[in-house]
């Protein structure tokens, strides 16, 4: 007879600070609440230094704070990590998703449109090769409707962009795309199967990197953040029956 797992310390630890991570993003553990460290004990059934280990990774994450005569306690959202991929997973969990992708898809609209230009400008004919390669096989993927193939290979090619700008600051928000994409899917904002529009646009991204033609680079990898928006926007809209709330881009911003 086989005996149940027990859960290590390790298990443990990532499940209380996953638990409160997303208590803290969804609002259920409200700004300036204070926490009791043997309350949790009791309440998630572990010891005290799996307590403490949980609340000093939020704390490096700005969602929890020591204070002296206080305890723990809980902090408003402007003091958090916001570019921490999992601040940003638990808050595209939380049921103010479409709050959270409003802003990263603002954040997207000013950064991967000027990173596709410099990638023109500046990058290698290798690296304009490579993203040509990758539309492709994104292209062969959607079509097939490989969902878990075409979310890879779109990470990549995001990546891909942001490290051809040859800015540093661009390539590290790399991960930041990649929660965004891997959030649209693991929450159903994804078509099963990307419009025609969406594969041709990173098809036009890579020829214009490649060709060296900056302005074209930019206006396609614009028109991508922007059908991004507007797919969610419509899918959020037909599942939750309200009225379509726009999620705004860089582009849109600057138009206003």
């Amino acid at each position: 007879m086989r005996l149940p797992r027990v859960a290590s310390p390790t298990d443990r630890h990532a499940a209380l600070v996953q638990s409160l991570g997303l208590a803290i993003a969804d609002g259920r553990l409200a700004p300036l609440s204070i926490l009791r460290l043997d309350e949790l004990e009791e309440q998630h059934k572990v010891s005290r230094s799996v307590v403490r280990e949980a609340a000093r990774v939020l704390s490096s994450k700005g969602m929890l704070e020591s204070r002296r005569r206080f305890g723990t306690v809980v902090q408003p959202e402007e003091s958090w990590n916001l570019y921490d991929p999992e601040v940003i997973r638990w808050r595209l969990a939380s049921s103010r998703r479409l709050e959270q992708l409003q802003s990263l898809n603002e954040l997207r609209g000013a950064v991967e449109p000027q990173a596709a230009r410099l990638a023109a400008e500046r990058g290698s004919w290798d690296a304009g090769s490579e993203l040509v390669s990758l539309a492709a096989r994104l292209w062969a993927a959607g079509q097939r409707g490989e969902q878990e193939e075409f979310l890879r290979l779109d990470v990549e090619f995001h990546a891909a962009v942001l490290k051809a700008s040859g800015n540093a600051m661009f390539s590290q928000l790399q991960d930041l795309v990649a929660e965004v994409l891997t959030g649209r899917s693991q929450h159903g904002l994804m078509p099963h199967l990307p419009h025609h529009e969406a594969l041709q646009l990173h098809v036009d991204v890579a020829s214009a990197i490649q060709r060296r033609e900056a302005g074209a680079a930019h206006a396609a990898m614009s028109r991508i953040v922007e059908q991004s928006s507007e797919e969610m926007s419509q899918i959020w809209s037909s599942t939750h029956d309200t009225a379509s709330v726009p999620l705004a881009t860089g582009a849109d911003k600057a138009l206003g």
